[in-house]
């Protein structure tokens, strides 16, 4: 394996010490995916150098023009504070035809914007919930083909960021208010889709052209009431206490017929290509009880955390975590930008 220099683009004030020690676990959560992957890579005997980005492309520029590294790995998920903009970063990448990794420019378009990824799914006969977009400044007037429940969520936001138990609603009511919420809140059109009951399943896909789905996995809700809605709201993702308190984990999942894990392979790399996605992502989908599959989003550059969904459910097939990192470095590699011819 060719040694590389690597450059580790994260978020400004996210850059990742040489070590854990000393750091409580609060500390260590906010960066623990970026310490994870520059230690590891450097375990690896690449150099890798993160540098934190925020609200200017200069010391890109700069630390490409001097340091000249083989690829850059892309851990940045936003700029200036908008999630949006990493398909602004990449594209910059494109444009100093520098190497990355992880999903190109349009992937990220189109997989970030919500309501266009599901047209295109619709287009392709991909499975999806219905919806509706309520955009910025206008109340919420639902349209008859839209049964409650709903779930009312930001059209562009990311992570689970603003997803609460209140975003179920049952009446016209509650949709009024948190479509406003969600506008005056995130300053965003919100986006409301049919409620599907069923298993949180999710799908990890690698690949460019040629692709590789890893094991479903589950997000299992074991001492949650049952008249809480079994979503994955920003508590569920981010609170280790409110897991703890409502039995909250993500492992493989189980008792799935061969058929069905075959579907939901093929499912993901459908969703995949439609939405043109490059490097590796995550499918979010729902699977209810009669066996029908709903897919709810995809998630280009997922946490690479070590530990987390991702890495975990490629380690059950034999892809240890730093196998991952390298193939995935790989891909970046051989991924054929348009400045490329």
């Amino acid at each position: 394996m060719k040694n590389l220099k690597i450059l580790v683009l994260v978020r400004e004030g996210l850059e990742p010490p040489e070590t854990l020690e000393g750091y409580s676990d609060k500390q260590i959560a906010q960066w623990k995916a970026e310490f994870d992957v520059v230690a590891t890579l450097r375990e690896m005997g690449h150099e890798a150098r993160p540098l934190g980005v925020y609200d200017d492309l200069g010391p890109i520029r700069k630390a490409l023009q001097s340091w000249s590294p083989h690829i850059v790995f892309m851990l940045l998920e936003e700029f200036h504070g908008v999630g949006t903009y990493d398909q602004a970063v990449v594209s910059y990448l494109e444009l100093m035809r520098q190497p990355y990794t992880g999903c190109n420019p349009r992937g990220l378009l189109l997989s970030h914007d919500k309501a266009l990824s599901k047209k295109i799914l619709t287009y392709h006969r991909i499975p999806t919930p219905r919806f509706e977009v309520f955009p910025i400044g206008r109340k919420a007037r639902r349209r008859r083909h839209l049964a409650f429940p709903l779930l009312v969520k930001s059209a562009v936001e990311e992570a689970s960021l603003g997803i609460a138990q209140a975003s179920v609603v049952n009446d016209e009511e509650a949709l009024v208010k948190r479509v406003q919420f969600v506008h005056e809140r995130f300053n965003s059109d919100a986006i409301a889709e049919e409620y599907i009951e069923g298993r949180e399943i999710y799908v990890g896909v690698l690949g460019n052209y040629r692709l590789q789905t890893f094991p479903a996995w589950e997000m299992i809700f074991d001492k949650s009431p049952e008249n809480v809605a079994r979503i994955a709201t920003a508590r569920v993702k981010w609170d280790p206490r409110y897991q703890k308190r409502h039995g909250i984990i993500t492992q493989a999942a189980k008792n799935l017929p061969p058929e069905l894990e075959a579907h939901l392979a093929r499912l993901a790399k459908r969703v995949y290509r439609a939405l043109q996605m490059s490097g590796y992502a995550r499918m979010d989908l729902r699977l209810r009880e009669d066996g029908s599959v709903y897919v709810l989003e995809a998630n280009a550059n997922p946490n690479l955390e070590y530990g987390e969904d991702f890495a975990e459910s490629a380690e059950t097939i034999g892809t240890s975590y730093e196998t991952l990192l390298q193939r995935i470095i790989n891909l970046g590699l051989r991924y054929r930008a348009p400045w490329q011819g």
